[in-house]
């Protein structure tokens, strides 16, 4: 028996796993194999180099050592979860978050997507308690559907896309074929922030801050607009959306100015829409977040039922492995029944975890 904090079940919708980057080089094709994600020790810190990107310092030698990096061991995640009070997790990779979106090459972004998948399928697809998202590149949208639909084939429960795709922004209807498909498969689609993109947008003083909030959070905000103002809800009623690590104190502030400004310019928006879109985003989104007060305090505005919780372990800037203590104080005044939908209820509904 887990001992949690008003006895709830708590789910981390945002969990991850440090995947070796040497499956990458091993999984594929000879043709790729030159251009696969790689670590090299750089003045003293270990770095990734990824297609697309500017190399990306991770820690030196020595924190590396002695780090929680988040095992692909499943009994050792288990056990790393239960410390903190967590039942079950959606895992999402380490390296790939950029390394699978940032090249332009969608046959390479669809490799090495394919790699992942292949491995974390092995690694984890035998516990129902871990669920392991699958990795869908959007550069090319035929490709993307046919990888959806084998994912789903396979038993995957959740699908992964990059949070920007900076080709084709998500209020293209062109993406409506694969809407179509992710709506027939009945898959929740989540979006981490961060990804698809190069989330360090400013250098310098600040840049810690900036690049996590604008650069990363503001992800969140990205893809729920364009995808509910954009219509793509509308169309698809009962498709899914989570963005993931993206925090949610901004839904309220998207809810209420989206709903005033497309009533102030109706005459000029497009699409119309059947709904409004806090109603749109109400019936259909969710937002996970670690410790948020805000979003928790504008339940009223957005809904219980759109607030998902996630520890995001093992990274630093998580609740791991004080999720018990944190929630004690974020949630002080919250009625059990919110507490229990917000930490486990609705991901277990959204991610189907029914043992859990």
């Amino acid at each position: 028996m887990i001992n949690t904090y008003r006895n709830a079940t708590f789910i981390s919708t945002d969990s991850h796993v440090t995947e070796p980057i040497e499956l990458y080089a091993e999984r594929v094709d000879k043709e790729f194999a030159d251009r696969v994600p790689k670590i090299e020790t750089k003045d003293g810190w270990r770095t990734l180099f990824v297609e697309g990107m500017g190399p990306r310092k991770l820690m030196t030698a020595d924190e590396r050592e002695v780090a929680i990096v988040g095992d692909f061991d499943a009994d050792d995640r288990i056990r790393d979860q239960e410390k903190d009070g967590v039942t079950s997790e959606v895992i999402f990779p380490t390296f790939a978050l950029q390394a699978c979106f940032s090249s332009d090459d969608a046959r390479f972004q669809l490799a090495l997507c394919r790699a992942y998948n292949s491995w974390a399928e092995e690694m984890f697809s035998g516990n129902p308690r871990l669920l392991a998202v699958g990795l869908v590149p959007m550069l090319d949208i035929d490709a993307a559907v046919d990888e959806a639909k084998r994912l789903a084939d396979g038993g995957c429960r959740s699908l992964f896309l990059p949070a920007r795709v900076e080709q084709r922004p998500y209020n293209d209807p062109e993406y409506d074929r694969f809407w179509a498909v992710a709506e027939e498969i009945g898959l929740p689609l989540t979006f981490h922030s961060g990804t698809g993109h190069e989330p360090r947008v400013v250098r310098g003083n600040g840049g810690a801050v900036i690049n996590y909030l604008l650069g990363a959070q503001l992800d969140g905000p990205m893809v729920m607009l364009n995808l509910a103002a954009g219509g793509a809800l509308d169309r698809f009623p009962t498709l899914r959306i989570v963005t993931v690590e993206t925090g949610a104190a901004w839904l309220g502030w998207i809810m209420t100015q989206a709903d005033a400004i497309y009533e102030d310019h109706i005459m000029w928006a497009r699409p119309k829409l059947s709904l409004k879109p806090s109603e749109l985003l109400r019936r259909q989104a969710h937002a996970t977040f670690m410790c948020d007060p805000v979003a928790i305090n504008n339940r009223h505005i957005t809904g219980v039922e759109m607030l998902m919780w996630g520890n995001d372990y093992p990274h630093p800037e998580g609740t791991w492995p004080k999720s018990q203590e944190i929630a004690a104080d974020q949630f002080e005044g919250v009625s059990d029944d919110e507490v229990r939908a917000i930490v486990g209820g609705t991901a277990a509904k959204v991610f189907d975890f029914s043992s859990s």
